[in-house]
């Protein structure tokens, strides 16, 4: 077992984690911060782009059953001990990992944390709740698919990915979850949900070993607990490709008509490099500040607040594991669309041709900057930073230097970003119109 202090010499007063290896093959990082309560965050590099096609949906399923009840706590028991301490529970599933966190008081966290070890490692997944759970995951995604917002995004994702497993929905289709079994799931959770496979984040007011020592503990107890299927030989899966797509050479278009909306969305879309090439991530959030964050944005400025061709536009460069995606968005009268989708490539070229001025440079700089710093200040903040970095790019150091590389950054890299990955003659396309009144 081993311990190890990270620090950086520019942010060395604000970020001292220490990582620690549990004899488990656990991965155990700890912070204490000077607030009133900790955090403890459980990592697993498991979300839905691992998942094989026949089971997509599984990992999301998979965290509404682990609070379903484990040998130790009856369904129901852990939540209701996690109230009456005034803490505070709860999960996400993605395409790249599945999180549970909880939040309590310091003097509680050594009664609760062990709790949350229990239920993420040793779920019973019995076959009555098993099947009361899929109705609920049912339901799920029927509000999705009947939520504009969200069948505006996924049929972006369809666009901007042709192959890769990053376009099918987290939550699976529904014809797909109708057929999951619960031996099925516990195959699933005995390959992913190992210790060796996991991060624990803990940050908050208690000292390092302290942390260390409660987790290591619940982890014990959790273990000593635990299934003999977790003990069996991996199964054999067959993944699907997650491999990069090459970027649009040519404008792939499509058209559709929702009769919910009032007014019509522009989606844009390219693909670009995602954490696999994290150095060439910095300068699309940089691009995406200048074209779409804030009044003083190029896109908002010039698009709604002066022409008023849109009602709402914004800009965001969206980084998976392997590959990213850079979206433009906007809400507009379907009869603008034309005039959008040309002043939006007109702002591309100009990036492209014309060098960003130092003071856009330094502004945007600054709000990017800041924007990772303000977001990154309360336990549970810190020890998510500290979980996504560590699982998806095995490195706490980007946690670390993220301002530092986007303050680093000049004009000349942006235009070079935006001549590699934004090209105006080649890119995905979603016009989703309003039905005819």
């Amino acid at each position: 077992m081993t311990s190890t202090l990270l620090q950086t010499p520019s942010l060395s007063r604000l970020n001292s984690p220490t990582i620690h290896q549990s004899a488990s093959g656990l991965t155990i990082i700890a912070e204490q911060i000077p607030v009133e309560a900790v955090n403890l965050s459980l990592w697993l590099g498991v979300g839905s782009a691992l998942e094989p096609n026949a089971i997509n949906g599984m990992a999301h399923f998979l965290e509404h059953m682990v609070f379903k009840g484990t040998a130790r706590l009856q369904s129901g028991e852990f939540e209701r001990l996690v109230e009456e301490r005034g803490a505070m529970t709860n999960a996400a599933t993605s395409q790249d990992y599945t999180h549970f966190y909880i939040t309590a008081a310091p003097h509680d966290f050594a009664d609760l944390a062990p709790l949350q070890i229990d239920v993420v490692l040793n779920p019973d997944i019995p076959d009555a709740a098993f099947e009361r759970e899929r109705s609920v995951v049912l339901e799920e995604i029927r509000r999705a698919e009947d939520n504009p917002r969200r069948r505006t995004f996924q049929r972006a994702v369809e666009v901007a990915f042709e192959r890769s497993p990053y376009r099918r929905p987290v939550l699976g289709p529904a014809a797909v979850i109708a057929q999951l079994t619960p031996e099925q799931m516990r195959e699933f959770h005995a390959t992913w949900y190992r210790p060796p496979a996991m991060t624990a984040v803990a940050v908050g007011n208690l000292p390092v070993p302290d942390l260390i020592e409660i987790v290591e503990e619940g982890l014990d107890r959790a273990q000593s607990h635990q299934s003999q299927r977790l003990n069996l030989p991996l199964p054999t899966l067959e993944l699907p490709d997650n491999a990069p797509e090459p970027a649009f050479t040519q404008v792939v278009r499509q058209e559709f008509v929702d009769e919910s909306l009032q007014q019509a969305r522009l989606i844009m879309a390219w693909r670009v490099p995602g954490l696999a090439n994290l150095n060439q991530t910095y300068a699309l959030d940089v691009l995406a500040s200048i074209l779409g964050y804030g009044r003083t944005a190029r896109l908002v400025r010039d698009l709604r607040e002066e022409r008023g061709l849109v009602s709402a536009i914004s800009a965001s460069n969206m980084t998976y594991a392997q590959q990213g995606t850079f979206y433009i968005s906007a809400q507009l009268p379907a009869e603008n669309v034309p005039a959008v989708e040309s002043a939006i490539l007109t702002h591309l070229q100009t990036l492209q041709t014309d060098l960003v001025s130092d003071l856009e440079v330094s502004r945007v700089q600054t709000q990017v900057a800041n924007r990772f710093v303000f977001g990154n200040e309360m336990p549970s903040d810190r020890a998510s930073l500290y979980g996504y970095y560590q699982t998806l790019v095995a490195d706490l150091t980007p946690a670390f230097h993220y301002p530092a590389h986007i303050q680093a950054l000049t004009a000349t890299d942006l235009q070079i970003a935006a001549q590699q990955h934004l090209s105006p003659e080649a890119y995905g396309i979603v016009v989703i119109k309003p039905g005819t009144p």
